[in-house]
């Protein structure tokens, strides 16, 4: 078991008004599944993202990543959760304009104090792994969008995460360049990578094994996608 929450609430406060967000979330991931977790906007699921991330705690309810209780964590030790088990994904890139494909993808391996040779020859081997291994010295500004996604893909593998965390994953691409990305995720399932994927477009969801809807706050249970 790679994700396990069960019974999470999220509120928020306005003042001295509680704002509830999420209500009674219960979700499970096993070692190679593929979900999609898909909602309108307003439904929960950048709030459910951010739990999923460690990138805040939830109200009540208990979650484990990786068999850790990210609930009772500090933020320290949240940060650390997620440089050791998560990898991102976000619908915009955030790569560092002045730097080469091969830089951008190796820079946060120098925080995570990966040595200088083993963090150039990661970066070398996630972006051969999505195709850019002719654009490694490239500029983002030379890129196209779809170029620039597989570079951010590249730079959350290198990590190595146990989980991959996709937030829109195509939101800034067009249709073309956004099936690519689909086609490069369900490369790196098939090669038993983890994928949660956060979207509200079901074109994009289908790609997925599984889908959950979030209404609400609240999340269904998970449905195998048929193609």
């Amino acid at each position: 078991m790679i994700l396990n929450m069960e019974h999470i609430c999220k509120s928020y406060y306005r003042g001295k008004n509680e704002v509830p967000v999420l209500h009674d979330v219960s979700l499970r991931v096993e070692e190679g599944d593929y979900l999609a977790i898909m909602g309108p906007s307003g439904s929960g699921k950048t709030t459910l993202m951010n739990l999923i991330g460690c990138l805040d705690k939830p109200s009540s309810g208990s979650y484990h990543l990786a068999g850790e209780d990210v609930s009772v964590k500090k933020d320290n030790a949240l940060a650390e959760l997620r440089n050791k088990y998560i990898g991102f994904v976000f619908q915009s890139f955030y790569l560092l304009p002045k730097m080469s494909a091969l830089e951008n993808v190796a820079l946060p391996l120098m925080y995570a104090g990966v040595p200088k040779k083993e963090r150039v020859d990661r970066a070398r081997e996630a972006l051969c792994s999505v195709g850019l291994e002719d654009r490694m010295k490239f500029l983002p500004n030379q890129l196209s969008g779809g170029q620039c996604q597989r570079i951010a893909i590249a730079r959350a593998m290198a990590g190595r995460p146990t989980l991959l965390l996709a937030d829109e994953p195509t939101g800034a691409l067009d249709t073309a360049s956004g099936e690519q990305i689909m086609e490069l995720f369900s490369k790196i399932n098939a090669g038993g990578g983890t994928i949660v994927m956060i979207t509200h477009e079901p074109s994009i969801a289908a790609h997925a094994k599984t889908i959950c809807h979030i209404r609400d706050g609240r999340l269904s249970a998970p449905e195998e996608v048929r193609l």
